[in-house]
């Protein structure tokens, strides 16, 4: 018997159960194994742990959003090639969202409460880059993996020096990161001007400083 052919409604209700797992539910089991399975805990003093928490708290909301953004540019996607490149890049996005909410729960946090939010906004931009040409959707997942390497890299430097399982989980999402960017500029993906960047980074701010506190 062979698979029904998915029409447009089908595709925009598989969309909405996934946006609504990833903003309201657990993470999925990652693929991958956490790099932090392998390192010791270590007892930290309750002012670095509520920071820790704070700064993965973000993390978290960080793959909520690439989550967003890979699920509606794969929903609006011209070409093939373009479409499964999103969902390869969701798939190991899965595995850093897991990542994080394991270690969140384990230093006794929660994740934010504003994803909901955080999803909606992400994956309405996401769809409108792909609705307008897969150069720019791409482009778009270059510059937002940029934005999210940045984060990461000023987190390495945050987290405590200690904290060798949150710093591990960090260290693995970054080279994730680097590399889904530089994929999506060989497959064409337009290069933002700096205004456009800088834009950018002042909505991931708006993320970053919510997400710490809420």
């Amino acid at each position: 018997m062979t698979d029904r052919k998915l029409t447009g409604l089908d595709k925009i209700l598989t969309q909405l159960d996934q946006g609504l797992r990833t903003a309201f539910s657990s993470a999925p089991l990652p693929e991958r194994k956490s790099p932090a399975d392998t390192i010791a805990d270590t007892n930290l003093n309750d002012k670095d742990r509520a920071h820790t928490i704070g700064l993965m708290r973000v993390n978290h909301t960080g793959e909520v959003c690439a989550q967003a953004l890979y699920q509606g540019q794969a929903l609006t996607a011209k070409l093939p090639e373009v479409r499964d490149q999103m969902k390869h890049s969701a798939a190991e996005e899965i595995d850093h969202l897991a990542w994080c909410e394991e270690r969140i729960k384990k230093l006794g946090g929660q994740t934010s409460l504003l994803n909901p939010i955080w999803y909606a906004m992400s994956f309405s931009l996401g769809a409108g880059a792909g609705l307008i040409n897969d150069k720019l959707s791409l482009g778009f997942v270059a510059a937002t993996e940029d934005q999210v390497s940045a984060h990461l890299s000023k987190h390495l430097s945050d987290l405590p020096k200690e904290d060798l399982k949150s710093r591990a989980i960090v260290e693995e999402m970054l080279v994730d990161e680097r590399r889904h960017a530089q994929a999506a500029r060989d497959a064409g993906g337009y290069e933002f001007p700096s205004p456009v960047k800088k834009l950018m980074t002042l909505a991931s701010s708006a993320m970053t400083l919510s997400s710490y506190r809420l």
